[in-house]
């Protein structure tokens, strides 16, 4: 099959700065310079009510939020396959067959699972599908036989797992399965972005994202109210740029471009980190600077949403075909590793034959 990229999200809410520098942006990229024989995103929604079960109804309806973001971020449904995770049942079976080869001491050592675990509050009552959520996360990487995963690096314990199952399975069975390597984010400040308050991660459920549907207003909403550094009380003061949010945003996302037309008085981040530094400008200066910055690269995407948004038949269309791909290559591996692990009844004309042989005696 050659060389396959695999990735997806949880479809638990509009995406957000933090999942495009983190990895979407790097998809749409890899998407356009085709140097791999096969793109695959999908839609992890059978991961997603893992811990939302009781509350299936957030996951449909932004199950078309992720769609139109991916669409209007810019993935092509002409260069990759998108698809939802719940239409490929060979996952469920791949699932189950990998959890065989993996003990519950594995899973719970795992450090991704544990940071998880205790942000949901689940420490006394884990539900067994959160808990296995690494192993069926190994099925959907290794069902479409990915050899590239972009993704955080808070994703390597998971990566990792996969690659355990992959060594677990070719050992007792043959080889079948591919080991999947993960391909983290070029810039090292998009590996984990913060949220708009400072805390370590930008997340859905602590409200603290800047949406890629947000609206120009909302974007500067959010960036006035960002953290930034609390000991900076005058603009005479000496400002601190590490652990400053907006200074971490200007980062992952300005160029010298956006100083040239906005804030021409600076060449580049690092001569404005400099004056910060050394006191005399203000936070708030830097935040309509950042404002800028994030609406120039927002406004194309919200322009191809709002395009996107006119023909929402058309995108469940374009998700019904990537499922329906997507089963035909899960079909396929499916094949392989039921022939591998002798379950192919049906298929196996020769044991049909030998034990016909054998009754006749």
């Amino acid at each position: 099959m050659g060389k396959v990229i695999l990735t997806g999200d949880r479809p638990t809410g509009k995406l957000h700065l933090g999942h495009y520098v983190g990895s979407l942006r790097r998809r749409v990229e890899l998407q356009n310079e085709g140097d791999y024989d096969r793109m695959l995103v999908f839609m992890a929604d059978v991961q997603a009510l893992t811990d939302n079960a009781d509350n299936p109804e957030k996951i449909r309806r932004n199950i078309i939020e992720v769609a139109l973001d991916y669409l209007s971020a810019g993935l092509d449904p002409k260069k990759c396959t998108l698809f939802i995770q719940s239409r490929i049942p060979e996952l469920a079976e791949l699932t189950t067959y990998l959890m065989n080869l993996i003990t519950v001491s594995r899973v719970q050592r795992n450090p991704t699972v544990k940071t998880e675990i205790k942000m949901r509050n689940f420490e006394a009552n884990i539900p067994l599908g959160f808990f296995c959520y690494p192993v069926s996360q190994a099925a959907d990487i290794t069902l479409f036989k990915a050899t590239t995963v972009p993704a955080g690096e808070d994703q390597e314990p998971m990566l990792e797992v996969a690659r355990e199952l992959v060594r677990r399975f070719n050992q007792t069975y043959g080889d079948v399965l591919v080991e999947p390597e993960i391909m983290l984010p070029a810039n090292l400040t998009a590996r984990r972005l913060p949220g708009t308050d400072g805390k370590e991660k930008m997340s859905k459920s602590l409200g603290n994202c800047i949406y890629l549907s947000d609206d120009a207003e909302t974007v500067w909403k959010k960036v006035k109210g960002m953290y930034t550094d609390p000991t900076h009380l005058n603009l005479s003061d000496p400002g601190h740029v590490e652990g400053n949010a907006v200074f971490t945003y200007l980062d992952a996302f300005s160029t010298d471009a956006d100083f040239a037309d906005f804030w021409p008085e600076y060449h580049n981040l690092d001569e404005l980190k400099d004056h910060y530094t050394r006191g005399g400008l203000g936070d708030m200066k830097c935040k309509k600077f950042l404002n800028q910055v994030l609406n120039r690269m927002l406004e194309p995407i919200r322009e191809r949403r709002h395009a996107f948004e006119q023909d929402i038949p058309e995108i469940y269309n374009i998700l019904k075909k990537g499922s329906d791909a997507a089963r035909e290559i899960g079909a396929q591996t499916m094949d392989e590793v039921r022939k591998a692990m002798q379950i192919d009844y049906f298929n196996d004309a020769e044991l049909i034959r030998s034990q016909a042989e054998m009754f006749k005696k």
